[in-house]
């Protein structure tokens, strides 16, 4: 069993070999108690971009995100109010400002990797990228420069609310949205001062400049946070870990970056709810039914790690949405992980040990560590 096949059984023990098996069963099917599964990625880019299939209906992302972050962050909006708000935040995720930004905030994290990596230390890379992820985030919902271990905490404020979701969750527990409340008042708090003083140097400022209302802005920093950070700190050690399993020689690094989302896939399944009555592949479905997209089948489908290989267009960076609905935050999730990454290939580093995490939606490493070659 390979180390990625690990990582999934130590997260989802049962729901990952589920989810391998509904793999099996074809592009579509119906599975009692569950919903409508897509394994097949160009049947799914079909739903994501079908307005017939919404974000904020029975099943959906709504009914997990709703009562937590409250009717208008992007991952439970549609139509016209959807749109209007994700033009009014699309100008805070340019490549430059994103990149810009990334440089800032990690010079220094980086340097200090850089250096301990070249006086010969071994460098638990989940940690350091808990930190340098962190502190990315709190620079993007208005903290500004924080210390080492205010950006742990937040990556573990994140990491349990995010952690309350499996694979199979419909909708948060009462006592589960109590505490993701509580979490995430604490970074629309910072949010709203950042906004108030809407400085321009800020994301905040930026969002109160683009005409965006505070509930906007408060909002959009907990959907920031809840999906700002793992992204990022989970892949870094993945992709360094499937390098270093495949004894992968990086030319270039961009297409090794999107091969290793293909397989690490940051968004395992996603959700969506039929509003009207529809075909998804041979399967008839009506309003209320939940589909789920299976993305790391999907994914998984175009075969075994082979950044030699391009993606088909279909698949093509499926597990950050498609149409209306792609990751806005993708170019700073780019950004990051370009800047890490270049630092630790400098270094042609080596993984020493490694230990998986348990009890996480994303699977990842609870430790990595690594040493330069």
């Amino acid at each position: 069993m390979n180390h990625e096949a690990r990582l999934q059984l130590a997260a989802h023990p049962f729901a990952y070999p589920l989810m391998r098996l509904l793999a099996r069963l074809g592009p579509v099917v119906r599975v009692p108690g569950l919903g409508v599964v897509v394994n097949d990625a160009a049947t799914a880019r079909a739903v994501l971009t079908d307005e017939r299939f919404r974000k904020d209906g029975p099943g959906s992302p709504g009914d997990l995100w709703t009562p937590v972050l409250g009717p208008s962050v992007l991952l439970n909006m549609e139509g016209a109010a959807h749109l209007s708000l994700r033009r009014k935040l699309m100008p805070l995720f340019t490549s430059a400002y994103v990149s810009a930004l990334v440089s800032d905030v990690l010079r220094d994290p980086l340097a200090e990797l850089s250096a301990r990596l070249a006086h010969g230390e071994t460098v638990d890379l989940v940690d350091a990228m808990r930190v340098m992820a962190g502190a990315v985030i709190c620079r993007v919902i208005g903290l500004g420069e924080v210390s080492e271990a205010r950006a742990r905490a937040l990556f573990a404020d994140g990491e349990r609310v995010v952690s309350m979701v499996s694979l199979r969750s419909r909708r948060l527990r009462a006592g589960q949205v109590a505490t993701a409340r509580r979490v995430l008042d604490g970074i629309g708090d910072v949010a709203q001062a950042a906004y108030d003083t809407g400085d321009p140097a800020t994301v905040m400022g930026r969002m109160r400049a683009q005409g965006l209302s505070s509930a906007e802005a408060r909002g959009a920093a907990g959907a920031f946070f809840l999906t700002g950070t793992e992204t990022v700190a989970t892949f870094v050690p993945r992709l360094i870990a499937l390098l270093h399993d495949h004894r992968t020689e990086v030319d270039d690094l961009d297409p090794v970056i999107e091969e290793a989302m293909r397989i690490t896939t940051p968004t395992p399944v996603m959700l969506r709810s039929v509003a009207s009555a529809a075909r998804i592949g041979r399967v008839a479905v009506r309003p209320g039914d939940r589909v789920l997209i299976v993305t790391h089948n999907c994914a998984r489908a175009h075969g075994p790690f082979d950044p030699s290989r391009g993606h088909p267009p279909e698949l093509r960076r499926l597990w950050f949405g498609a149409g209306p609905h792609f990751c806005i935050g993708y170019p700073l999730a780019l950004a990051e992980i370009r800047a890490v990454a270049a630092v630790l290939l400098s270094h042609r580093v080596r993984v020493v040990r490694r230990r998986a995490a348990r009890g996480v939606l994303i699977p990842t490493y609870e430790h990595l560590w690594i040493t330069a070659a």
